[in-house]
């Protein structure tokens, strides 16, 4: 049956020879020279390209920083060498390269002004809260660009372009945050490339292990069983704190909706008065309304959310009318 699966998705006359696959993945063999030359430059302007879109939050300029970034080639390599058990230095290429796009980030941070809000800049704080979704895509990402590399009838800028949508701006991110001092921040966005890192080299040790890419065929899952086992453990390590973001996600949705009911029960007295929306920002709910008059009382909508939400989450009250209420803490 799994030949059956295999022969689908990647038939035989379309497979590429392992010679072909080694000398695109692997910056070691053939014009070192020339490989590596391309490598750095194409990286170094992809991070440019990518900071600069992550602090204009241009998701276009961002898209852009994808479509040349090279990172994904030493990442599949440290697949490919993984499932073959050798070493071809593409683990010195990943880390250096993701060095490289950090400093650039931390670079670029430092033209920003001391005012400037992380918080407010969709680039940032889309990569800076991970969930478990973000693995999952990694995964299937991974999958898709090492079978697009095992098959002759796919364009070899594919698989490329699909992985590096998940490297080079989470890397910028974290430079940006440490640049400007917000190391939980640049946490997050570390643990988003390290998941998606773990992803894709798990992913890609599957597929090029059950296409027999391995140095012994006949025994390839016997021969890279040390190496699936130790990508699997990092893989769980990644998950923990990303199913743990995820879940805190789900209940930070689930009090801002309860927010929403009470502070519009709260303003069902004033004509013409509606919230516009609540968020969460670094543990405190913030509600804006819009309103013609003054508010009601706070008192009454901290006694609304009591055994809503759970005691002590700090409220704040933001009101067009250039009003920013401290509500007060629920359950004092």
């Amino acid at each position: 049956m799994l030949s059956g699966i295999r022969q689908r998705v990647l038939p035989n006359h379309q497979k590429r020879s392992l010679e072909n696959l080694t000398d695109d993945l692997d910056l070691s063999s053939g014009d070192t020279g020339a490989k590596r030359s391309a490598f750095w430059t194409m990286l170094g302007l992809s991070a440019v390209i990518a900071a600069c879109g992550v602090l204009t939050n241009s998701t276009a300029t961002v898209i852009g920083a994808m479509i040349i970034a090279p990172l994904s080639t030493p990442i599949m390599g440290i697949a490919l060498g993984a499932v073959q058990r050798r070493r071809s230095g593409a683990i010195s290429y990943v880390l250096l390269g993701s060095l490289l796009v950090t400093v650039v980030g931390i670079a670029f941070s430092l033209v920003l002004p001391g005012s400037y809000d992380l918080l407010s800049n969709d680039q940032i704080t889309s990569r800076t809260s991970p969930g478990v979704l973000d693995l999952v895509s990694a995964l299937a990402t991974g999958f898709a660009g090492a079978v697009a590399l095992a098959r002759k009838d796919v364009a070899a800028v594919l698989p490329g372009v699909a992985i590096a949508i998940s490297l080079v701006p989470p890397l910028v991110v974290v430079g940006v945050c440490l640049g400007q001092g917000s190391g939980w921040l640049a946490l997050g966005a570390l643990v988003l490339f390290l998941s998606n890192l773990f992803a894709l080299v798990f992913a890609g040790m599957v597929v090029f292990a059950s296409l027999g890419y391995g140095s012994d065929p006949t025994r390839v899952v016997q021969s890279a069983r040390r190496a699936y086992v130790m990508v699997a453990v990092l893989l769980v390590a990644v998950f923990l704190p990303l199913a743990a973001n995820t879940t805190l996600t789900l209940l930070l949705n689930t009090w801002t909706g309860r927010v929403k009911n009470a502070a519009d029960a709260w303003l069902s007295g004033d004509k013409g008065a509606s919230v516009t929306s609540v968020d969460a920002q670094s543990r405190t709910i913030y509600v804006h309304v819009r309103t013609p008059e003054d508010l009601p009382p706070i008192d009454e909508l901290l006694a609304d959310l009591k055994g809503q939400i759970p005691d002590g989450i700090p409220i704040v009250v933001d009101a067009t009318r250039g009003q920013r209420i401290a509500a007060g803490t629920v359950g004092e």
